[in-house]
């Protein structure tokens, strides 16, 4: 019996502004997180005109969650509340575990050409994790192996396994598995999947076909539904680019909003009641104080 993964849906990304005016694509975000459970939100911050981010994400806050920052192209500076500070550039990923409250600023700069690209994924902390100690991961590009395929799929691991290659993220409670996969055309990628584990891809390049019939080209995300493994070929004209997601659902009450997500609507007049109050950061300190 064929367990290929089956495709529930697949969402277009839609135009967002984010930030100071940030002008981005969100592939899906509120009021799709019970479809996507762990995960948020995902955004598309590719662009060739510094002015639709060049304004970046200054100084906000976040609880509750992970944001996971991966570049293409271009250099996003980072700083927060614990202290770190410093520049991811492309093919680098900033993993940062907001949990009891952090406060951040995200500056992006195009390359020699004005262009940046990248990806920002939000994944949701279970209950018993939310006031976790905050916590900034920096992962270099060498830190991320690439694996070559014998189809001649090459595979950026950032987190999970591909043919034995493990990425440098470990230590997650949702699970998770990250990979940015180059498909060339008319080859397959083929890749075990978590039978009780969200996926889905979010197709940056090319033409790609994700179950029978179902075709995704660029910026269209594929959530998969039922089986135990993907089966995915590129069949454009051109190299197919896709991020392939999967992580353990959490199945709890989700209260949203803006940058903080917990689990009831008092946790959250609580949390921006803190914010207010000066209170919101238990470790480390607010940034300019």
């Amino acid at each position: 019996m064929d367990s290929r993964r089956t495709v529930a849906q697949t969402f277009a990304a839609t135009p967002t502004l984010e930030g100071a005016g940030v002008r981005l694509k969100r592939a899906f975000g509120f009021g799709t997180e019970r479809l996507f459970d762990p995960f948020l939100m995902l955004d598309d911050f590719r662009g060739d005109d510094p002015a639709d981010y060049r304004a970046g994400f200054p100084w906000h806050p976040h609880r509750g969650i992970e944001t996971i920052t991966y570049l293409l192209r271009g250099d996003v500076a980072h700083g927060d509340s614990l202290g770190n500070s410093g520049v991811i550039g492309p093919g680098e990923v900033q993993w940062m575990t907001a949990g009891s409250g952090i406060i951040h600023q995200e500056m992006p700069e195009g390359d020699a050409g004005g262009r940046m690209g990248g990806f920002q994924l939000w994944a949701n902390l279970p209950a018993t994790d939310k006031m976790m100690d905050p916590r900034y991961r920096s992962i270099s590009a060498d830190d991320s192996p690439v694996v070559t395929t014998a189809s001649g799929a090459q595979v950026r691991v950032i987190a999970g396994e591909v043919e034995g290659v493990r990425g440098p993220v470990d230590d997650v409670v949702i699970d998770p598995e990250y990979l940015d996969i180059s498909l060339p055309v008319g080859a397959e990628f083929v890749h075990p999947v978590a039978a009780d584990h969200t996926a889905f891809a979010y197709v940056h390049g090319g033409v790609a076909e994700f179950a029978p019939g179902v075709e995704a080209g660029n910026a269209t995300t594929v959530l998969f539904g039922e089986g135990d493994h993907v089966r995915i070929r590129a069949t454009g004209s051109e190299t197919a680019r896709f991020l392939l997601v999967s992580g353990r659902p959490l199945r709890e009450p989700i209260a949203w909003r803006g940058p903080i997500v917990m689990n009831t609507d008092e946790e959250l007049r609580h949390a921006f009641a803190e914010y207010r109050e000066g209170t919101f950061v238990k470790v480390g300190a607010v940034p300019g104080v």
